[in-house]
């Protein structure tokens, strides 16, 4: 089987489109990873707590040889070395998320990790970026093309598209 692993990145701390670009190189740069396919980046407002700067945002596909936990105890080394803090407020400032969106048609559930991530459907900065690289995916749970998601009952954040490229 193809992988079919989409990861989300967001940045609002430091210099954000370099805090993405690392982040898709500690990936690409892991011998069980391979970069498929990475969306425009998008300027986002914040989710949750609003006060703070602005994110940036992307979403990558990716193939792997790590199991789903293992891809994501992989991620959380990722964030720790760009420099991300092990922060107890949930919509605290960071200098990378990296969220697992999807790993293939997968659908898990334990106290550390849900797949699909569970606000997929509540945050437009995620599935405009799915849709530009991955429209025919189908949502596991849902069983639908992310195509077909009616974008406008979804909460809108994004501010602009910017025309920074990461690969």
């Amino acid at each position: 089987m193809i992988d079919k692993i989409f990861l989300g990145l967001g940045s609002n701390k430091g210099d954000r489109l370099k805090n993405l670009q690392n982040s898709i190189r500690e990936i690409a740069q892991n011998d069980k990873c391979k970069i498929i396919k990475c969306s425009s980046v998008y300027e986002s407002k914040p989710f949750g707590n609003k006060d703070q700067d602005n994110f940036y945002n992307c979403v990558i596909e990716i193939e792997t040889l790590y199991g789903v936990l293992d891809l994501y105890y992989n991620l959380r080394t990722i964030e720790v070395k760009l420099g991300r803090e092990e922060i107890y407020d949930k919509w605290s400032p960071r200098e990378i998320d990296i969220d697992i969106l999807f790993y293939n048609n997968l659908i898990y559930k334990s106290e550390i990790l849900t797949v699909p991530h569970k606000d997929i459907m509540n945050r437009d900065f995620v599935l405009v970026p799915l849709v530009e690289i991955a429209n025919d995916f189908i949502h596991p749970i849902l069983n639908i093309k992310l195509s077909e998601i009616d974008l406008s009952l979804i909460g809108k954040y994004i501010i602009r598209k910017l025309n920074d490229r990461l690969i």
